[in-house]
Formats: structure tokens, sequence, C-alpha cells
């Protein structure tokens, strides 16, 4: 399944259409979350249900606006109530708390999903038009990607987003995305940090961006100017919103920049190794550490993960998650467990072996995920790098 984005032109009236049907798809979302909630027990509700309880709603007169949208559209917005309530029922099935609780009603919902009705695409796939009640009409779609490649059949899904610097379309086209590479012979063992995004286990390293805290002054700048302009208990003024604008593109700038260098870094390491070991971290432990969570949400390590899983998939290459236990505690060349604070960035053994703190855990990830694949069977530091020079020449 491939996602195409792209920028929509078009008239004042039409995004405010574009809001309109924004808000009656957070409506429908919100009802049926109440419809489950107010279910008497004996009632089993199920995502089919919820679907119907979409007619039911399209047919009330006291909500003659749900009816301007696309039936299938009102049946995506049940849906994601529904994966909101079965991500609850299944972690009370396990028994798993904290990760995702009770569904919370919608307030700041900002996109709309049509299915395969309610839109048509022109024929040479430059410009979209919605073409339920909702009155939008007609819009240009402006972006890099090409279209003309695929049939209007193959587009499943297609979703209007607002975002702060203006309105997406974005189409979900079923096809399988397919890559082919050279297999190098290589392989590498990654350590993310704060003081460097990640260090392989030969010792090279990638500088940490740190885009939030480069931008924090500018952020800071835009939040006090945002704040001297609002008006407690009375209507917020046209120079509010307009400076709230200034702060949610900044924020898009951000991350954006964040996305980007995650995806560009993630495929040159799996373009350039055939088997890719990394810490299977938590983040969300990690963040409730309040000296460092700005800085570990900065990093966007879970992000740059989600890409090279991703990419190690596309290019048929293989990853493998290792815990992360210990592995900057322990010798890389001995095995003997050497205990330090985090302040302490070079680890030195009896043995002899002196290494950067980040680069010997980097070597105990790749021998933990050669020890994974290989069936237990443990290789030292010399046999490790013996064989990566034999694969080299």
């Amino acid at each position: 399944m491939l996602v195409y984005e792209f920028k929509l032109k078009g008239y004042k009236h039409q995004f405010s259409a574009i809001d309109e049907a924004i808000r009656t798809g957070q409506f429908i979302r919100n009802k049926c979350l109440r419809y489950w909630m107010d279910a008497p027990s004996e009632e089993k509700v199920n995502r089919f249900s919820l679907n119907k309880y979409c007619k039911v709603l399209a047919d009330n007169s006291e909500y003659p606006f749900v009816a301007e949208l696309n039936s299938m559209a009102r049946q995506s917005m049940a849906e994601r109530a529904w994966a909101s309530i079965s991500r609850f029922l299944g972690n009370c099935k396990k028994k798993v708390l904290g990760k995702k609780g009770y569904p919370k009603f919608k307030k700041f919902s900002r996109s709309v999903e049509y299915k395969t009705s309610g839109w048509k695409i022109s024929q040479d796939k430059k410009t979209i038009t919605i073409t339920d009640g909702t009155r939008i009409g007609k819009l240009k779609l402006v972006g890099s990607r090409d279209l003309s490649y695929y049939q209007s059949e193959q587009i499943k899904r297609v979703r209007l987003v607002r975002r702060a610097d203006g309105y997406y379309a974005q189409f979900c086209i079923d096809i399988e995305r397919q890559e082919s590479v050279e297999f190098t012979g290589k392989e590498i063992g990654l350590d993310v940090g704060l003081n460097h995004f990640y260090t392989d286990y030969v010792g090279n390293q990638i500088e940490n961006p740190r885009y939030l805290r480069k931008s924090e002054k500018a952020l800071k700048r835009l939040q006090k100017n945002l704040s001297r302009k609002h008006n407690r208990g009375q209507p917020q003024s046209k120079r509010y919103h307009k400076n709230r604008l200034k702060l949610g593109k900044k924020h898009l700038k951000i991350s954006r920049q964040r996305k980007d260098h995650a995806v560009k870094l993630a495929r040159c390491v799996c373009q350039s190794n055939d088997l890719i070991a990394y810490e299977d971290l938590s983040v969300r432990n990690m963040v409730k550490n309040h000296c460092l969570a700005k800085s570990i949400s900065d990093a966007g390590w879970t992000q740059f993960r989600e890409w090279v899983e991703y990419f190690a998939q596309l290019f048929g290459k293989q990853v493998v998650a290792v815990a992360p236990n210990y592995t900057s505690q322990d010798c890389s060349n001995c095995g003997q467990r050497v205990k330090k604070s985090l302040s302490v960035r070079t680890h030195v053994c009896s043995c002899g072996t002196i290494l950067d703190r980040d680069e010997n855990a980097a070597i105990n990830i790749l021998a933990k995920a050669i020890q994974i694949l290989s069936g237990g069977q443990k290789l030292t530091l010399r046999e490790r790098r013996i064989s990566a020079k034999n694969k080299e020449t």
C-alpha cells in the first residue's frame, strides 16, 4: 500500500466546506462512541452495528448535516471509533494497563476519509472533485508525485487533511512497492543516544540534529506573541489566529525536519547493510525521566526504527531488535560486567579494552543479534572482526 500526498489549491469557501466535513466526521465518531457507552450490557456492539448506526444518524432530522457527508465517509469515521474501542477491549482481555486507556471523545479532528465513492479524479490526475453533499467541489492537486501511473480503481481511500500550512489530500493506492538492491554482505549494530544520534559497531557516529532545541528561541518568541493576544472569556481576534498559525507552522517544520532526517538515514543504513541490529527500547518509559524527556522526544528514535523496519522489508534485508539489558555495561571483548553511570562515556575493562561507551554497546548489540540468528552460538570480538574482514574482501 502506497500513500501519496498532494497539497490542495482551491477557494476559501471550498476550504470552509472541508472544515465542515471534518467537523461532521468528528461528530459521527463521537456519536458512535456514545452509542457504545450507552448500550445495555446484553446488547453486543461491534463494528457492523456502528456502521448501521451511521445510517440512523443520517436519517435523523435533528442532524441534517450528517446526510450531506458520503455514506462510506460516515462508515470510515465509525471505523475510527471502533478502532479505539477494540484497542481498549483487547488491552482489558490481556490485562495490559497504561498503553491505551478508555476511549475518549475527539475535540480537534484534522481529517476526513473517503473510501471508493464520494470523490472523482480527473483523467489527467491533476484535479479531484468531491461529489457528495458537502459542496467542496473541484480542487487542484499540487505535488511531485504522478498518479497517472495508477488506475482509479487502485485508489482505495482518499483522506482530506488540514494542517497549519494548508490542506492536503492523501491517496492510498493498493499496490506492492518493490525495489531491488545489491546485497553487500555487511552487518551493523546501532546504539542510539543523546550525544550522538547513533554509534555503530566500528565507532562511526552520526550527530544528533536536535531540531527542537535549535528552534526553541523562535518558538518561545512566537508563543509569547500568541499569549499577549489571548483574550480571556472573549472571542479571539484575527491577530491571535494569525499568530496561532505561525506557531503551528513552526512546529510543523520541526516535525518535517525530524521525519526527513529519519527517512534518509534509515534508507542509507538499509541499503548499505544486510543485517541491522538495534536496541528494543521502550521510549514510552524513558520519557518519564523529566530531565531527559525533551531530548529523547526530539531525537525521534521510534520514528527512525519504524523507517528502518520499513526499508528493510522493502529491500529484503534483515533487522533484529535485541534486549537493551546491560549492552553498555558488559565488556564486548571478555564479557565482564563493568558498572558505570550515564555520565561515564568511556568503557574501561580490566582485560585492557578501552572503547567509547556507545561503541561498546553497539558491538554487544550486534553480537546479541548474531547469537539470536545463529541459535545461541556466541562469537568473540576477534572472531566477529575476522569474519567481517573476510566478507569485505
